[in-house]
């Protein structure tokens, strides 16, 4: 009888307990924080290619905590007066130091490339495979599968030769392989003319890899 009449006034006194209030806010969720994370994209075009002395235009970034805009670093500059690839980093944070980031990149094509042509086929004799280089204006190519590997891949890339004997394939994405950039290497124009480099894409091995013109 004793045990029943405990239990009755348990009942009583936890079941009829109110209940705690949750108050929700757009700082917390009950008792707990919300955390914002940021977001931050590049305004504009990922790739800027300009001409030696030509003015760059600074386009910048749009920063967000949740819908609020926020502020952002940028990391890197840009001389148009000398050739070269300028990689340019903006990141943005919350208060908690979680960060993003997105990324461009400008190439200054110096005025010494005018007159070189690097188009044409080459074969990369680890695989047997060729890669396409196809001029598009001066110092700018287009690269068919710049990795030279198994026929159908379908990688093709914005190369550059933007002084002298000098190349890159500058930072760009691939909506197939992501992110996708080399090393800058040397282009050899003496017969048979060869093109070395390291390809970085979802993939592929970062081993230099050497082309022979055809």
């Amino acid at each position: 009888m004793k045990c029943s009449l405990y239990v009755l006034i348990a009942f009583i006194l936890f079941g009829c307990a109110k209940e705690e209030e949750v108050n929700n806010t757009p700082e917390k969720v009950g008792i707990s924080r919300v955390v914002v994370f940021p977001t931050i994209e590049t305004n504009g075009n990922r790739l800027v290619i300009l001409n030696q002395g030509a003015t760059y235009t600074e386009a910048g970034a749009t920063a967000k905590l949740g819908e609020e805009t926020a502020q952002y670093t940028t990391e890197g500059t840009v001389n148009t007066a000398t050739p070269g690839v300028y990689d340019l980093t903006y990141t943005a944070a919350n208060p908690d130091g979680f960060t993003a980031s997105d990324f461009r990149t400008v190439v200054v094509i110096g005025n010494d490339v005018t007159a070189n042509d690097l188009s044409g086929t080459y074969l990369r004799a680890a695989t047997g495979v060729t890669s396409t280089w196809t001029k598009t204006a001066k110092g700018v190519y287009t690269v068919e599968n710049p990795g030279g590997a198994s026929v159908g891949v379908g990688l093709t890339a914005i190369a550059v030769n933007y002084t002298g004997n000098k190349i890159a394939i500058p930072q760009q994405i691939s909506p197939d392989f992501g992110l996708v950039s080399s090393g800058s290497e040397d282009y050899n124009p003496t017969p048979p003319a060869t093109i070395k480099y390291s390809l970085f894409a979802g993939g592929y091995g970062t081993a230099l890899r050497t082309f022979v013109k055809q």
